[in-house]
């Protein structure tokens, strides 16, 4: 999903929850769980939130990594494109969170 998330705008004004707009103009709601800043640039690490018990059964449980902009003096999220930029700020926060969640080793 972090792929189709580009250029929008944290949209709720909530501490530890935003909404975000896909490309088709869904909107998904998720709870922000980390931010850290590498090399002078935010990002920040995301789950998402659901309603129905039975779609958080089904989510794959992955944490979303979305680079902090900014664009017109707003902030806006942004996918992270570059796959070393994506590995390196992935390990960073997989160290940061392993106490609270239990992470998989990904086969290639």
């Amino acid at each position: 999903m972090s792929s189709e998330i580009e250029n929008n705008e944290i949209e709720n004004g909530d501490a530890d929850l935003i909404t975000l707009v896909d490309e088709e103009g869904v909107e998904h709601e998720f709870e922000v769980i980390d931010t850290v800043e590498v090399d002078g640039v935010e990002y920040v690490a995301l789950v998402p939130v659901f309603d129905d018990p039975e779609d958080a059964l089904e989510d794959s449980g992955e944490l979303i990594i979305l680079r902090v902009d900014e664009e017109d003096g707003e902030e806006v999220l942004e996918a992270v494109e570059d796959d070393a930029e994506f590995d390196k700020v992935g390990a960073i926060f997989k160290e940061r969170l392993k106490d609270t969640f239990d992470f998989e080793d990904e086969e290639e």
